[in-house]
């Protein structure tokens, strides 16, 4: 929301956000039962079919968008032009209208501080737009509509750090087609994947709320409610989060499929290290095709992800320090042996790991 002269900016980075650590022994840590992290819950409030078998977890919250169910009851708001009336902000044109007030300001090329004045002519650009509540995840809205959030956060101009606001009204692509879609099209429509949970995986949060802190805690497990604020900085260069060979590299396979990251082949068990300080944005097995994922947040944008792990040693929202053990290798996923996943993402965009680990 733009409140008397601003609120949010484009759609986030204007109060903060973030979307997602903790000394855990290099040893000694006791496994817990083997646990099964099911996917998304189906539109009657129940719980899919498991993603991923034989991955074990400390006892974790659940993702945040298996919390809070969304209804895809967008409002559907016809291109108008709107006279500012004295005292009038962005916001309130917003309520008025029913359109977001960050499309009202893309729309009409306002800068911050978005700066409005009595008897101004704006054009309300049309579209369906979904007001955003308490813990509302930019996943759970995607799978609500049935929309790709990938294309949710283009049509929005999110960035990073990728918090929703309460109140705040977000534009859905897609127009009839979409909003006649039925609840199993809908629930049929959802893939999610690392891209996702890196831009929508955080809970929507008040307006004037902060990002809760990380801690360093194994122990402390914030609820699902609770956007986690990333590191600003990047602290140190990327290490090595396991010794093995390289079995797979970064980029185009011969079969024409994309590799985000690069595999690393190891033993089953091996320890898994954090390639550099960072703060947990999500360990679960909700990745089709990954199996137990890590995914660390490293500031300055960086992101390490790590699949195919068969124990995870780390909650959300836990910091975690270069060379610090955050799982177990295993061959979980689709994981034609056993081997480590990796993968080193600036912003959205995955590179090469190989240009950022030191050479051996």
């Amino acid at each position: 929301m733009i409140g008397q002269v601003a609120c949010y900016r484009r759609a986030l980075p204007l109060a903060a956000v973030g979307l997602l650590a903790g000394c855990i022994p290099q040893s000694g840590r006791q496994a817990v039962p083997s646990q099964t992290v099911a996917g998304p819950p189906d539109d009657r409030g129940g719980r899919a079919q498991p993603q991923a078998q034989g991955v074990t977890a400390p006892p974790t919250a659940p993702p945040a968008w298996e919390v809070n169910r969304v209804q895809p009851d967008a409002r559907s708001v016809p291109q108008s032009t709107h006279i500012v009336a004295r005292g009038e902000n962005l916001r309130a044109i917003g309520n008025k209208t029913g359109a977001g007030s960050e499309a009202i300001a893309r729309a009409n090329g306002l800068a911050p501080p978005f700066t409005i004045y009595p008897g101004q002519k704006l054009t309300i650009p049309g579209g369906r737009y979904h007001l955003v509540r308490e813990g509302q995840t930019g996943i759970a809205i995607a799978r609500a509509y049935g929309v790709p959030w990938s294309q949710i956060v283009s049509a929005n101009g999110l960035e990073d750090p990728y918090i929703l606001r309460t109140g705040q009204r977000i534009l859905i692509p897609g127009g009839a087609a979409t909003a006649t879609m039925s609840v199993a099209e809908r629930a049929a429509a959802f893939r999610l994947d690392i891209d996702d949970i890196l831009t929508g995986g955080e809970p929507a949060i008040e307006p004037e709320d902060k990002p809760a802190r990380a801690t360093a805690s194994s122990e402390r497990v914030l609820p699902p409610s609770a956007a986690v604020a990333p590191p600003a900085r990047l602290t140190s260069q990327f290490q090595w989060p396991v010794n093995g060979s390289v079995v797979k590299r970064f980029g185009a396979g011969e079969s024409g499929e994309r590799n985000d990251g690069i595999k690393i082949g190891v033993p089953t068990g091996t320890p898994v290290l954090a390639a550099a300080d960072g703060v947990v944005a999500y360990a679960g097995s909700g990745v089709p095709g990954l199996g137990g994922v890590v995914i660390l947040r490293h500031g300055d944008r960086f992101t390490t992800v790590y699949g195919h792990a068969k124990e995870l040693l780390v909650q959300r929202g836990q910091s975690v320090k270069r060379g610090q053990q955050i799982a177990r290798s295993g061959d979980t996923g689709y994981a034609a042996r056993p081997q480590l996943h990796f993968e080193i993402r600036q912003g959205r965009a995955p590179v090469d790991p190989l240009s950022k680990l030191p050479s051996r």
